[in-house]
């Protein structure tokens, strides 16, 4: 994450505290970023400088003016016009960041080999939360590159329980073993 995203996001986020829409503007700058993540040549459309600014501000209020926060929506054309855009993603992390550690919410990043059933989910968060002292979000992703097992990511400490993670640490050993 970058200065700008974080100054940006972070002011956002000041803004947002002042006028109580921390949940709202959460939820709606997640599905905007989601929006933007699935349709790339939508942002690089916003940021193209042969496009009018004005033609630009145009698209961004056609879009979401309706439907989002005009907080967000004035903020969304900021980013445009000082050609800001691609830092979207960041200020939305910014934001995220200075929520979570406003209400004491930890961020667990989980990656599994199969999607983890419901049961699982409870189980693990139970199990965080019991570790962090923090109300635990869990964040899940599958790769099958991990084999078996999960690798948690929270609050900066990586825990490998991954069958991939102990494979290489056994082989990191064989290495370093003489005969």
């Amino acid at each position: 994450m970058t200065k700008t995203a974080l100054l940006y996001g972070g002011s956002l986020y000041d803004l947002a505290a002042e006028e109580n829409l921390e949940e709202k503007l959460l939820e709606e700058s997640s599905q905007i970023r989601k929006l933007f993540w699935e349709n790339p040549e939508y942002v690089r459309l916003l940021s193209e400088p042969s496009v009018a600014i004005k033609e630009r501000l145009d698209m961004i209020e056609e879009a979401f003016g309706e439907s989002a926060d005009r907080y967000l929506v004035n903020f969304l054309k900021l980013l445009c016009e000082r050609g800001l855009l691609g830092e979207f993603g960041g200020c939305c992390e910014a934001f995220a960041r200075r929520f979570n550690a406003d209400r004491g919410i930890a961020e667990a990043l989980v990656t599994s080999a199969v999607e983890l059933t419901q049961a699982q989910k409870d189980a693990l968060t139970a199990r965080l939360e019991k570790m962090s002292g923090k109300s635990v979000r869990l964040v899940c992703r599958t790769d099958p590159s991990v084999l078996g097992g999960l690798r948690v990511e929270l609050e900066g400490k990586e825990l490998d329980g991954t069958v991939k993670g102990r494979l290489t640490g056994i082989g990191r050993k064989l290495k370093e073993t003489t005969v």
